[in-house]
């Protein structure tokens, strides 16, 4: 029986997969931006790349990320068997199964990721335009999802993390929003540590 595949592996693999596909973290990192702009004073694009790192760090999300990706490639070369290929190439309207794999993502900072998946999913901002854009011959049917996904989890955090700060009295301190790995305890909700 072969070994199970070690944590530093995978989560190096789901990056590179995203890389693959042209998404990077500074791209997610925008859209919590935007999520989260309005309700954390002083928030930067650049303070949400360590929450969109630690979302990346989880088994879960890996394992979703590296499963929607392979769907999408395998839909892209013609490599599915019909029905699903024509569903996955085309993003079927009717198809769920994309959204379900994304929604497996928002629970591990609480259920406001929802709010900010279902919100995201809608207004397409940033790299999610290109991703929903289908005039390229690209398939992104999972990809667009899962990315929406990871940034509604960081926005997630943060919010967290802002009303942890506020209740210690440090909410003037921007030092304490940059560094989330020294506020893990307030900032996680899934008990796990980082």
């Amino acid at each position: 029986m072969p070994s199970s595949i070690r944590s530093q592996q995978l989560h190096q693999a789901a990056l590179k997969a995203l890389e693959e596909r042209g998404v990077h973290i500074q791209h997610i990192a925008e859209i919590v931006y935007f999520l989260q702009r309005d309700y954390v004073p002083g928030l930067t694009p650049e303070m949400c790349v360590p929450h969109v790192q630690k979302v990346l760090e989880k088994r879960e999300v890996q394992h979703a990320i590296l499963t929607g990706i392979e769907l999408d490639k395998l839909a892209e070369r013609g490599a599915l068997s019909w029905p699903l290929q024509q569903v996955i190439e085309t993003d079927e309207s009717l198809y769920g199964i994309d959204e379900i794999l994304a929604l497996s993502i928002l629970n591990i900072y609480g259920s406001i990721g929802y709010t900010n998946y279902g919100y995201i999913d809608k207004v397409k901002h940033g790299i999610l335009r290109r991703l929903n854009d289908k005039s390229g011959g690209e398939v992104h049917t999972f990809l667009d999802d899962l990315v929406a996904a990871v940034a509604a989890a960081a926005a997630s955090r943060i919010a967290h993390h802002h009303r942890a700060i506020e209740e210690s009295g440090d909410a003037g301190d921007e030092a304490a929003y940059e560094d989330p790995v020294t506020q893990t305890a307030a900032a996680d909700t899934d008990g796990q540590p980082e």
